[in-house]
């Protein structure tokens, strides 16, 4: 029984869909007007690990991840590299989709965009105007937060007194209580950033892209035409829309709490059943972030000799709501940790049996709210168990969840000079040298190879770091 820590409820709950059997989860995607960095990515494994948690317990799952391809920050890199906002958008969508194939993340089944939404965008605005939680001002359309009674519900800021004041910008600290943008009216600083619409031209807030995306395809049915519309608001109002919506922590406030609001004020119901968040991936210097200058990206670790599985299996050592403190120092163990394991995985033998005991306590461990560092320990104690059976149909299982590629066997290059000692090696045996065969065999050693004999030759291994 698979059970998720709420942040809207702060409590651990057991897990119930809406439809049996089927899963809505609509994921935070990227804005795209730079690399995703490794903290960015962290949130993507972790989406990627209830995903597959849910895949487990033979739900079906329909994922929804936007991209933000126009608001401040990507009209602003627009305008920084004198090109198009498409051509500076996709360049890092596509950056940032081939990070989540070298992670093996399972793509989500939709990814819309954001600038082919704006229809969508529009009616939604239009409905909360008509509803009187939105008003025009000079510069936009705003939502009217004091207008709408439960707001802060998820970022628990019910007691927090609600200004009067408008702000404009998509993002804002958490001390900013305040209507914000649902549409903004075109200014000189968008250049040719705008669509002419019937609510006036200009663009669209930040917010009210996910909760017109999420609406779009996850409305009540798992039908991908399904548009927003007073159908979707006429059905039964106690029910919610959204089964999942993931995030990183820091879109509780304003992002989530936002998307709250806009959305349940224009339908009258429930938004979502689970927040999920995930945590930081934090500096020695604290939270990793471009604008503080201490960011790095897949691209660095592959340049010091890790793979993005390596950094997988570290993001996995630390359950997905705790700050993880990166370190190459802990990279480096993970790698080890990595390579061990695969290893000693390679030379196990297929006897085509499941150990139950093993999965049972693997499964508890996934599905006690994502307890992946527990899962690993448990993977752990099967290899190690001498006397356990079914080890590989077993860990098979397990990957399936972990997504590190266990049981695919690595092509690793040997170095010429490596080879050389190993065929030298192996022709001072065949001339019964042994004192020669030894000095050669320590001397491939010392360069971080080990070689084992058998009677078809030799094989070489990379011997892994403790």
């Amino acid at each position: 029984m698979l059970k998720l820590f709420n942040t809207l409820t702060r409590k651990k709950e057991t897990f119930k869909p809406i439809k049996k059997g089927e899963v809505g989860m609509y994921s935070c995607g990227p804005t795209v007007y730079n690399y995703a960095h490794i903290g960015n990515l962290r949130n993507y494994v972790f989406n990627d690990i209830l995903k597959r948690v849910l895949l487990y317990n033979k739900f079906k799952v329909l994922q929804v991840m936007n991209i933000t391809d126009v608001d401040d920050k990507t009209i602003k890199k627009s305008k920084e590299e004198s090109k198009s906002l498409k051509e500076i958008t996709r360049k890092y969508e596509d950056g940032f989709l081939r990070d989540l194939k070298e992670l093996n993340i399972l793509m989500p089944e939709i990814k819309p965009r954001a600038t082919e939404h704006i229809k969508e965008m529009v009616e939604l605005t239009k409905k909360l105007l008509e509803k009187g939680y939105a008003y025009k001002a000079d510069d936009g359309i705003y939502f009217s937060v004091s207008k709408f009674k439960n707001y802060g519900a998820l970022a628990k800021l019910e007691k927090r007194k609600i200004g009067k004041s408008r702000i404009k910008n998509d993002e804002y600290d958490k001390e900013n209580i305040q209507d914000f943008a649902l549409w903004k009216f075109w200014t000189e600083d968008d250049g040719e950033v705008f669509w002419e619409t019937e609510i006036g031209k200009g663009r669209p807030g930040w917010h009210i892209e996910c909760s017109a995306m999420s609406m779009r395809y996850l409305g009540e049915t798992f039908d991908s035409e399904n548009k927003f519309s007073d159908s979707i608001i006429a059905k039964n109002k106690k029910q919610a829309i959204i089964d999942i919506h993931t995030g990183a922590v820091d879109l509780i406030f304003p992002h989530h709490t936002n998307e709250i609001a806009q959305s349940e004020a224009a339908t009258g119901k429930k938004f979502v059943n689970y927040w999920v968040h995930g945590g930081f991936l934090t500096m020695k210097e604290g939270k990793m972030a471009k604008s503080l200058g201490n960011v790095l990206y897949l691209e660095n670790l592959k340049e010091k000799g890790y793979s993005a599985l390596d950094y997988r299996y570290l993001l996995l050592t630390s359950h997905y709501r705790s700050p993880l403190l990166f370190s190459f120092e802990n990279l480096e163990s993970s790698k080890n940790s990595l390579d061990r394991l695969k290893n000693i995985i390679q030379e196990l033998k297929d006897d085509g049996k499941t150990n139950v005991s093993y999965l049972d306590e693997f499964e508890k461990a996934i599905n006690d709210d994502l307890n992946m560092p527990k899962a690993l320990q448990v993977l752990w104690k099967l290899v190690r168990d001498e006397k356990a059976r079914g080890k590989l149909e077993t860990i098979k299982k397990m990957d399936s969840v972990l997504g590190l590629k266990l049981l695919e066997k690595e092509k690793i290059e040997i170095p010429i000079e490596i080879k050389k000692l190993a065929d030298e090696r192996e022709r001072a045996r065949k001339n019964k040298n042994f004192k020669l065969a030894d000095e050669l065999r320590a001397k491939i050693k010392k360069k971080g190879w080990q070689v084992d004999d058998s009677e078809e030759g030799y094989r070489l291994k990379k011997i892994n770091k403790t």
